[in-house]
């Protein structure tokens, strides 16, 4: 997050009338509900995430043993199975 000076960015009156609220501090201003983001949606991880799950999925359904694709990704047995059992 960065940090951005309220005199560059608001009319003057309204910075005059948070500095009534606080002065000198740091206020946080939360995003909208409706503006909000997914985790990872924002840098692409999650689909990258969902196409490893996809692969993960594929090559145990052609036969790769659990064991095999911890190993290949770097995951634990339970983490694998977690992805191969999952609704897609």
């Amino acid at each position: 997050m960065k940090y951005r000076n309220a005199k560059a960015l608001l009319p003057d009156a309204l910075v005059r009338e948070l500095q009534r609220y606080i002065q000198g501090g740091y206020l946080y201003v939360p995003t909208e509900q409706e503006q909000k983001k997914r985790w990872g949606e924002a840098s692409g991880y999650r689909q990258e995430l969902q196409w490893r799950n996809r692969q993960i999925r594929e090559q145990y359904q052609q036969g790769c043993s659990v064991d095999s694709l911890a190993e290949k990704y770097c995951l634990s047995v339970h983490a694998i199975r977690k992805i191969i059992y999952q609704k897609p």
